[in-house]
């Protein structure tokens, strides 16, 4: 196992990134092109990134001059509202997760104003197996975790992460809290799929779910989340929408029939199933939903949610208010690699929108 410590200058534990300014303008995006650089932001790359983060989403209208809620780089930022009435977040984290980090890293909250950083609570030193495993991106060696998420599902904590530049674990808390420990979740050690950005989803009527990617498949599991309960259906996409600009050069190649091309997310509200997936839509790294009155489909209705917010997930709240996390990825976004969130309502025709009342803004008690 390679001694990534001694390879690469990073921590593999978050800091705080570059300062974000005024109504969201700053901070910055970690090597986009891979590992390609011997620092975290040295000044050549800093400067192109300066350049770009033109805040033009805020600018333009289409998003509230939103702010980050806590100075700390993450990406692929999600939260979820456990069963101690807690909020708990994680995400992609260490200063270069192009690189490596050291695991997974979690932070709570009662109220998603104030949060607690919790540590490690999973270590790929001392808990990973199959996991520790070096893999090459872009010819360089690499062991970081990509897009963890925390889930409470059946009265348990879970966490799923993605090993770049593929495979899919799943753990559980042996505790039933969300510090863990955690164990491998699954009956074989090894990864319950190949790929990224892993989601799950308990229905109403306690069936949990598990999509991935570009969330072209929903696969049911058993009960104690331990392996796929069935295989996989394939997702049908009623009237995709074949605009090149609303797609990546990715999904332009596969026909653009598809969500999108990374980062699933599978949520239900009002009891419609929205099922989702980031895509690059007239240069926004935004997530794609689309809707269905039934788990497996066929699904219509794509559409862009939350302008720029990344690949992101989407939570309710203990008043019963809807949000999506957001991190910001493109050179639209409000800022990059900080975990903020924007409350979201829903039109009538069931489209995910950006609410006009935004507390973290313009509501005094949470400032």
């Amino acid at each position: 196992m390679a001694d990534f410590h001694a390879i690469y200058p990073y921590s593999g534990i978050s800091g705080p990134g570059l300062p974000v300014e005024g109504n969201g303008e700053g901070g910055w995006r970690s090597g986009s092109e891979g590992v390609s650089y011997a620092g975290i932001h040295p000044k050549p790359y800093f400067h192109i990134v300066e350049s770009l983060t033109t805040r033009s989403a805020v600018t333009s209208g289409i998003l509230p001059p939103i702010k980050p809620f806590m100075e700390v780089q993450v990406r692929d930022t999600v939260i979820t509202l456990g069963g101690d009435g807690n909020y708990y977040m994680t995400g992609s984290t260490g200063e270069n997760i192009w690189a490596f980090n050291d695991g997974v890293e979690l932070w709570r909250s009662p109220d998603l104003k104030h949060w607690t950083y919790m540590g490690l609570v999973w270590s790929l030193d001392k808990d990973g197996t199959w996991e520790k495993q070096t893999r090459l991106l872009h010819d360089k060696p690499v062991r970081a975790i990509w897009a963890p998420e925390i889930h409470y599902i059946r009265h348990n904590y879970f966490i799923c992460l993605s090993m770049t530049p593929g495979g899919i674990g799943i753990l559980k808390s042996s505790t039933g809290e969300p510090q863990g420990p955690y164990i491998n979740a699954l009956s074989e050690d090894k990864p319950l799929a190949g790929g990224i950005d892993a989601t799950l989803f308990e229905d109403d009527d306690g069936k949990v779910y598990f999509t991935s990617g570009s969330a072209n498949r929903i696969m049911r599991m058993k009960d104690d989340l331990s392996g796929p309960a069935e295989p996989p259906h394939e997702i049908v996409l009623e009237n995709p929408d074949h605009d090149p600009n609303h797609h990546s050069a990715r999904c332009a190649g596969r026909g653009m029939n598809d969500l999108g091309n990374e980062g699933a997310v599978l949520f239900k509200a009002n009891g419609i199933y929205y099922l989702g997936a980031a895509d690059t839509y007239e240069g926004r790294y935004s997530t794609m939903l689309a809707m269905s009155n039934t788990i497996y489909g066929p699904y219509n209705g794509r559409h862009e949610s939350v302008p720029t917010a990344g690949g992101t997930g989407f939570f309710k709240d203990k008043q019963g208010r809807w949000w999506t996390t957001y991190f910001g990825n493109d050179e639209q976004s409000a800022w990059r690699e900080k975990p903020g969130i924007v409350r979201v309502e829903f039109a009538s025709d069931g489209r995910v929108v950006v609410s006009k009342h935004q507390p973290f803004v313009d509501d005094p008690k949470w400032k």
